[in-house]
């Protein structure tokens, strides 16, 4: 049933998967283990589109069908997760990229594992960050960027924080794309992710929490 699910999704068959989706939640299945049967199906997909079987509307579509499970899955998630918030964390995709699957999900995972999230949106500029970081206290500022001229934008994006005084109260990860140790060190992050469980962890390290 899991591998079932995984690949429902990577073959991109929306109805089986949603339907598999609600008997598993139907008949008492952890929610927490279907969602990562949801998501080794969005890695297929990202293997498929890397390797050149998948193209942008196959991602985008596969991208529409994780919502629509996390919608399913969400409400049998929350009954799980105390209403006590572990930390709050700041998401957004930097400055002249427009991709939002990898941010979306990242988005999904920590507010389900307990964190406040503050999703920026797409294309945003460093003030913004700079703003949301004043505004809200939040120790964690996540940067997603697909494109290469996202490197760019996030270097430019740790030193707005940094100008504004903030950066020693701020860890800052970044993720998306061909992000690595270098882009890391170019960038002035503190951490890189290679997918949104990899974010949860590094912002639940950073806060201390397991």
């Amino acid at each position: 049933m899991a591998e079932e699910l995984t690949n429902a999704i990577a073959d991109l068959k929306e109805k089986e998967a949603l339907k598999m989706v609600q008997d598993r939640l139907g008949s008492g299945k952890d929610p927490n283990a279907i969602l990562m049967d949801a998501k080794k199906g969005m890695e297929l997909v990202g293997k498929r589109f890397a390797d050149g079987t998948y193209f942008l509307p196959e991602l985008i579509y596969s991208g529409e069908i994780f919502k629509e499970v996390a919608e399913l899955v969400k409400p049998k998630l929350k009954g799980d997760v105390k209403t006590k918030r572990l930390g709050k964390c700041i998401v957004g995709t930097v400055a002249g990229d427009i991709h939002d699957i990898g941010k979306d999900i990242v988005v999904f995972m920590l507010d389900v594992s307990g964190f406040e999230v503050y999703d920026l949106g797409v294309d945003v500029p460093p003030q913004k960050f700079v703003d949301k970081i004043k505004e809200t206290g939040a120790p964690i500022v996540a940067l997603s960027g697909f494109l290469t001229l996202a490197f760019d934008s996030m270097k430019d994006t740790v030193e707005a924080i940094k100008k504004a005084g903030l950066r020693n109260k701020v860890k800052i990860m970044i993720g998306g794309g061909q992000i690595d140790e270098e882009i890391k060190k170019y960038s002035g992050a503190d951490a890189y992710g290679r997918d949104a469980m990899t974010g949860v962890a590094l912002a639940k390290e950073w806060l201390g929490v397991k």
